[in-house]
C-alpha cells in the first residue's frame, strides 16, 4: 500500500510540475499571493513599454522604405523608387533598400538593368545573406542574357533560401515572374 501512495505521490506532484509549466502559478488566495502578483504585473509594464516607444521611433529611412514597398506591391515602381532612394540617401547601409530599389528600376525596363545591377551589387555588399538580392539579380542577369552569372546567384541562393532558388530556377526556365514576388524583402 505504501508503495502504491508512492507512485501516486510521486505522479502528482510530476503532473503538478506539467501544468505548472509555461502557466501563471497556482497560489491560494491570501495576501502573500498578491503581494506577488504585483511584481508581475509591475515587470508587465515596462516591457509594454518597450514596444510602444519602438513604434513610435521608426526612422525616417524605414518610413520611407515601408512606403516604397506599399508602392512596389501597388506596381506603381517609379514612385516606389523615388521612396527606396530616398531611404538609402537617410540610411547608406540599408541593404534591404538598396535590393528593393534595384527590383523597382529593373521592373521600368531594360535601360535600367545597368544601373539595378550596380544596386543589386551594394545590397549584396552590405549583407551579404539577403536572399532577395541574390534572386533578383540572378533574374537581371538572365534578362541580360547572362545566364552563366544567374546559375551563379542560383548556386548561392540554394544556400541561403530554397524556396527563392526554386523561384529564380523557374524564371530562368520560363522567363516569368509571378507578382507575389513583388516586394520579397518585406517592410521593417
Amino acid at each position: 500500500m505504501k508503495r502504491v501512495l508512492s507512485i501516486c505521490a510521486i505522479a502528482a506532484i510530476a503532473a503538478f510540475r506539467a501544468f505548472g509549466a509555461g502557466s501563471a502559478p497556482v497560489e491560494s488566495s491570501d495576501k502573500p499571493a498578491a503581494k506577488q502578483e504585483k511584481p508581475a504585473a509591475k515587470q508587465e509594464k515596462p516591457a509594454a513599454k518597450q514596444e510602444k516607444p519602438a513604434a513610435k521611433q521608426e526612422s525616417p529611412a524605414v518610413s520611407a522604405y515601408n512606403q516604397g514597398v506599399e508602392l512596389m506591391k501597388n506596381k506603381r515602381f517609379a514612385q516606389a523608387q523615388s521612396k527606396f532612394e530616398q531611404a538609402v540617401k537617410l540610411d547608406p547601409n540599408f541593404a534591404e533598400a538598396y535590393n528593393n530599389l534595384a527590383f523597382t528600376l529593373r521592373k521600368q525596363g531594360s535601360a535600367n538593368y545597368q544601373k539595378s545591377l550596380e544596386y543589386y551589387n551594394k545590397a549584396i555588399q552590405l549583407k551579404p545573406k539577403l536572399a532577395e538580392a541574390y534572386m533578383y539579380r540572378g533574374v537581371l542577369y538572365t534578362q541580360m542574357g547572362r545566364k552563366t552569372d544567374a546559375q551563379a546567384d542560383l548556386v548561392l541562393l540554394k544556400k541561403l533560401d530554397g524556396r527563392l532558388a526554386k523561384e529564380l530556377e523557374e524564371f530562368m526556365q520560363t522567363g516569368k515572374e509571378e507578382d507575389y514576388l513583388y516586394g520579397a524583402t518585406k517592410k521593417k
